[in-house]
C-alpha cells in the first residue's frame, strides 16, 4: 500500500471515531430528556462498526486467493462473529455497552493475531489498537452517563 493510501487510511478511521466522542459527549451534555436518544444512537453506531469489524476479513480473506482452506474458514467464520455479538447487545442498553466493549476487545485481540496471518502491515495493527482504546473508553463513558444522569 502506498504512503497516500496508508494517510487516508488511518484520516478515515480516526474519522470513524467521531460520532462516538460526539454522542459520549453528548450524552454528559444534553438534557436528560434527550439522554435516550444519544444512547441508542451510540449502541447503534458500536453496531454497525464492530459488523464492518467483521466484513473486513472476509473482504481479506477473498482478495488473498493463496491462504490455505483451514485459515480461510477461520477468517469467514470469524468475519461473522462480530455482528452476531453487535445484534446481541440489542438485548439491553446497558447489558449492550458490556457486551460492545467485550466484542470491540475481543475483536482487535483476534484481528490481530489473523492480520498477522494475511500479513497486514504493522501499522495497521497500531491503528486498529488506538481506535479500539478510543472506542471502548467512549462505551464505557456512555454507559456511565447513562447511569449517572438519568
Amino acid at each position: 500500500m502506498n504512503n497516500l493510501n496508508q494517510t487516508l487510511v488511518i484520516r478515515l478511521g480516526f474519522l470513524g471515531l467521531v460520532p462516538f466522542v460526539l454522542l459520549t459527549l453528548a450524552c454528559w451534555l444534553v438534557h436528560p430528556d434527550w439522554l435516550g436518544y444519544f444512547i441508542k444512537a451510540q449502541l447503534a453506531y458500536g453496531i454497525v462498526i464492530l459488523s464492518f469489524l467483521g466484513g473486513l476479513h472476509w473482504g481479506v480473506t477473498i482478495m488473498a486467493g493463496a491462504q490455505d482452506h483451514e485459515e480461510a474458514r477461520r477468517a469467514l467464520i470469524w468475519g461473522v462473529i462480530p455482528t452476531l455479538i453487535a445484534w446481541c447487545s440489542l438485548i439491553n442498553m446497558g447489558f449492550g455497552f458490556l457486551v460492545q466493549v467485550i466484542g470491540f476487545i475481543a475483536a482487535y485481540k483476534i484481528d490481530k493475531r489473523l492480520y498477522q496471518s494475511y500479513a497486514i502491515p504493522e501499522w495497521f495493527i497500531n491503528l486498529r489498537l488506538q481506535l479500539t482504546r478510543v472506542v471502548v473508553t467512549a462505551q464505557i463513558f456512555t454507559f456511565i452517563a447513562a447511569n449517572v444522569r438519568s
